[in-house]
């Protein structure tokens, strides 16, 4: 019993003089209560006598954020540039329409601009009645072949009238015949007049209104600048104002060229064109309501017109 008490009372001095452990089975030590214990591999390393070496590589995002910022910026002058030049401009055109404001006038080109449109709606309404010709034509065409198809069955079929039957069937054939061959015609003169009007004035049209937009801009940036120079002569806003009515009168003069150019030589093509197709479309019907067959072939041998192989379907006047 005395063996057993000293024992004991000799491990509680050995517990006592034995520093507290922490839950891994290390000792914990003085000025380290109350916080974890952490081993010499996981604590921080400093070097105290090397200073910290600066990144100067930059990382891909802060590029990608540099060119958005770029971007966006660029995007915003776009947006305020176009807004400012447009309340320009439809100031400009209200205060013409007021008869607040002068207009630059060029009298020659705009009386040929003038004309030029009234020559393509005149060509739009021969378009608009040719189609409709060759529509009905075409219809015309499709019930004689059909009638032809009908006399011939009945001279089968009619032995005392065989003669008669037969001899209107060929007629119907051979008018079927030619009516195609004029219907080829029609067909390209309809193409020709329709790229003249739809592409080939359509696009000097656009060069047209493009040079009305820049007449606008420069009529507001004058304006603009007479303005400004009374008020303060040799201010930035007055050289600003020089240096926009300078760019603008150089863009408005370069347009007015382009249009003079491009409607001098669309006025020889239109000539050329069109003597063409009214010459083909004069041979063609004469020779087809003449009923001479052998004219209206070299007609359409003469302007190169694809014929219609024999056993083709005919298609409807708008596939064609």
């Amino acid at each position: 019993m005395a063996h057993s008490l000293h024992t004991e009372r000799s491990i509680h001095e050995m517990l006592k003089d034995t520093p507290p452990m922490n839950e891994s089975g290390s000792a914990i030590h003085s000025g380290t209560e109350g916080r974890p214990f952490m081993p010499p591999n996981s604590l921080p390393l400093h070097n105290h006598s090397a200073p910290a070496t600066p990144m100067t590589q930059t990382s891909p995002q802060n590029g990608m954020d540099a060119g958005l910022l770029r971007t966006g910026a660029s995007k915003i002058d776009s947006i305020k540039n176009w807004s400012i030049s447009t309340y320009k401009c439809t100031r400009q055109i209200m205060l013409e329409k007021l008869g607040k404001s002068q207009r630059t006038v060029d009298s020659e080109l705009e009386a040929q601009i003038e004309q030029l449109r009234e020559t393509q709606r005149k060509y739009l309404s021969i378009l608009r009645l040719t189609r409709a010709f060759s529509s009905h034509f075409h219809h015309v065409v499709v019930t004689q072949h059909a009638l032809a198809e009908a006399f011939a069955d009945l001279a089968q079929k009619s032995p005392e009238l065989q003669e008669e039957f037969t001899c209107n069937s060929e007629t119907q054939r051979n008018l079927t015949k030619n009516g195609e061959l004029l219907l080829s015609a029609l067909n390209f003169f309809i193409s020709s007049v329709n790229t003249l009007c739809n592409k080939t004035i359509d696009d000097t049209l656009l060069t047209i209104k493009q040079y009305e937009i820049a007449r606008v801009e420069f009529d507001a940036y004058r304006m603009d600048l007479e303005n400004t120079k009374p008020e303060l002569p040799q201010s930035p806003v007055a050289e600003e104002a020089q240096k926009n009515f300078s760019h603008h009168k150089e863009l408005y003069e370069k347009l007015r060229a382009d249009v003079a150019v491009k409607m001098q030589f669309l006025d020889e093509n239109r000539i050329k064109v069109m003597h063409k197709q009214l010459v083909l479309l004069h041979n063609a019907i004469a020779a087809y309501f003449s009923g001479n067959a052998v004219a209206l072939e070299n007609t359409m041998k003469q302007f190169n017109i694809k014929l219609k192989a024999p056993n083709a379907t005919t298609g409807s006047w708008l596939e064609q």
